[in-house]
């Protein structure tokens, strides 16, 4: 008989397999490219539901008819600007904490007694410029603890200072920049699932019944020699808490929350500021994401277009 052959199980794309450091993954903010100044937000997952949408798309078969899509319901509260960060040659040159830092901030970090202005940095000093944000959670009722990451800006070294400099002190709301029907990009943790054995972690086959020295593990852990078990080989260990990228999810919905949603499972009202984004996210309920414009828009997703109706 010829040699059985499969494709081998487990990307080596995701690697390690062990839990993010943090919970709001970094981003390359270079890459993404955006028409609005704000090129990303944080926000928190509440649930999923189904919503009723007309479907407007071009060609499609449900043309002009109501059809019902899952969707998934994210509180997105307004942010604030933590410092503004200086960068030359792809590095940090400077940070400039922003006055006036909120209380909530002082239990977390240890701020310094003595701000600079943003005046002071000589241009020469700098080629780019972002900012550290952290998000009003005390709206939302979920926690008093803020997320702090870093968000990138779009436009030129002067436009980006202007816009840190005009924003500092204010809350930021997520519907000045993101707008119905946009695709948008969520980065963050997938749900924890502890110590997991290789046939869920790696989607290995199970062994015939009468196997010895048991059924869910790999037939062999590798040769004689090299005397060691390569890393290739699927094995017991950490699943979730990954840091994954869902592409090119559809704003279906967005506003102010005022309460709009109730008693949501696991997570409760939604109090501020929400989005409603079409399909599933990584993580449980309360999970923290960042919500950033589209990466690399694809032909499928771009030419749908829902007219939204209701949750149902």
């Amino acid at each position: 008989m010829p040699t059985r052959k499969s494709p081998r199980k487990g990307s080596l794309q995701f690697w390690p397999r062990k839990r993010a450091e943090k919970f709001l993954p970094s981003t390359n903010w270079d890459a993404i490219n955006s028409d609005k100044p704000l090129k990303g937000f944080i926000c928190y997952k509440a649930g999923m539901a189904s919503a009723a949408v007309k479907d407007l798309t071009p060609h499609s078969m449900s043309k002009d008819k109501k059809i019902i899509v899952p969707v998934t319901i994210l509180e997105c509260p307004p942010i604030k600007i933590f410092s503004a960060r200086f960068y030359k040659d792809g590095k940090v040159a400077t940070d400039i904490l922003s006055e006036g830092a909120d209380k909530e901030l002082k239990k977390v970090l240890k701020l310094p007694k003595k701000t600079r202005k943003m005046e002071d940095v000589e241009k020469e000093s700098y080629d780019d410029l972002r900012m550290i944000v952290y998000s009003v959670v005390k709206k939302t009722g979920l926690k008093k603890t803020p997320e702090i990451t870093e968000i990138g800006l779009n436009g030129t070294i002067e436009e980006k200072f202007k816009f840190i400099k005009d924003n500092l002190g204010k809350e930021i709301s997520i519907l000045n920049f993101f707008e119905k029907g946009q695709l948008v990009d969520l980065r963050g943790l997938t749900k924890g699932k502890g110590l997991q054995g290789p046939v869920k972690r790696f989607g290995i086959t199970l062994k015939a019944h009468k196997s010895e020295k048991g059924v869910r593990r790999p037939g062999s852990l590798g040769p004689w020699h090299p005397a060691r078990v390569t890393f290739r080989v699927p094995m017991a260990g950490q699943l979730g808490m990954f840091t994954r990228t869902v592409y090119n999810n559809r704003i279906m919905d967005m506003g102010k929350g005022d309460k709009k949603f109730k008693n949501i499972k696991n997570y409760g009202n939604v109090n501020s500021d929400y989005v409603i984004v079409q399909g599933s996210v990584q993580g449980p309920a309360k999970r923290q994401l960042v919500l950033t414009q589209a990466l690399r828009e694809t032909k499928k997703q771009k030419k749908k277009e829902y007219e939204f109706i209701e949750l149902r």
